[in-house]
């Protein structure tokens, strides 16, 4: 009885994971593909929130090229520890930079939704290990 609630539980866990690795990269994939189709609304995010002015096209497209190997690096569960931990960190600076949209939290819900994909990378990074369903070996 053991064996099979462990080998359950072990299955649910894997599916979870897998869920949340694959709700992480739609998120962070849709922000890639906006360096390439609008840089020029990344140049405006780099300005705004990050202090960084000056961003031409060309560097959102090697930001963005960077970026999709790196969120499907993610996606393929490849250097699970290097993968999952940047993934954690730039999604971390993200949420954290954004702290002028939660102290006018009611005019800035959607700013709200970067903490639960936070901690859904947070989860993902403690329990790589587990992570197995779908990824390359």
């Amino acid at each position: 009885m053991t064996d099979s609630l462990s080998s359950d539980v072990q299955n649910r866990l894997q599916w979870s994971l897998l869920s949340l690795r694959v709700g992480v990269f739609i998120v962070m994939v849709m922000w890639t593909f906006d360096k390439f189709v609008n840089p020029g609304h990344s140049a405006r995010i780099f300005e705004h929130f990050y202090g960084i002015s000056g961003s031409t096209d060309m560097v959102a497209y090697i930001i963005g090229a960077v970026q999709l190997i790196l969120v499907l690096a993610f996606l393929a569960g490849i250097k699970k520890r290097i993968t999952y931990g940047i993934i954690f960190i730039i999604h971390g600076l993200s949420t954290l930079s954004s702290y002028n949209q939660y102290i006018d939290g009611f005019n800035n819900l959607l700013f709200f939704t970067a903490w639960p994909m936070w901690a859904a990378c947070f989860a993902l990074y403690l329990l790589r290990d587990q992570d197995v369903k779908y990824t390359v070996k």
